[in-house]
């Protein structure tokens, strides 16, 4: 039996990216920068500087989970990691998919403490049991999320720098 699962459409994802950015908008939060968490949260970071005009946007790799509620031990941040020379007085908003266990964020809020003005995160899902309470959320589940960038398999498969 297959465990019930959340399913974000790609026209679901629209209305909810418009939502997650009118909640940031109408919270008075005004950021300099958004800092997506890739990869999966790329696409909703893209979505929210659009609608917050926010262009300058950084990425930054972390990567945990390796299946379906399979993960490393603890997330790694992976090369190029930005560097946040310059933006001492920014607002930054952290932009990711997901708050499963939370840890992802928790890392990325340190990275970022000290650097920054202020930061905030902004999520399309949290779970129950995550770590990071998000500063904004479109959703609440304690399902697995399926998500319309990542529900197929990859066209092609490739060898991870963890599996060398």
């Amino acid at each position: 039996m297959v465990a019930a699962r959340e399913i974000l459409t790609w026209e679901l994802f629209g209305t909810a990216s418009r939502e997650l950015a009118t909640m940031v908008a109408g919270s008075g939060y005004e950021p300099d920068i958004i800092l997506a968490i890739a990869r999966g949260g790329l696409l909703p970071a893209g979505a929210l500087g659009y609608a917050l005009s926010v262009k300058n946007t950084y990425t930054l790799n972390v990567e945990f989970y390796t299946g379906i509620d399979e993960r490393l031990p603890m997330p790694i941040m992976l090369p190029p990691v930005p560097s946040l020379v310059d933006v001492s007085g920014a607002r930054i908003l952290v932009v990711d998919d997901v708050a499963d266990t939370g840890r992802t964020l928790k890392l990325v809020n340190e990275f970022c403490e000290g650097k920054v003005a202020d930061s905030k995160i902004a999520v399309l899902y949290e779970k129950p049991h995550s770590e990071v309470k998000c500063d904004f959320v479109w959703r609440y589940t304690d399902k697995w999320v399926n998500f319309p960038w990542s529900d197929k398999d990859p066209v092609v498969t490739r060898m991870h720098v963890r599996d060398a």
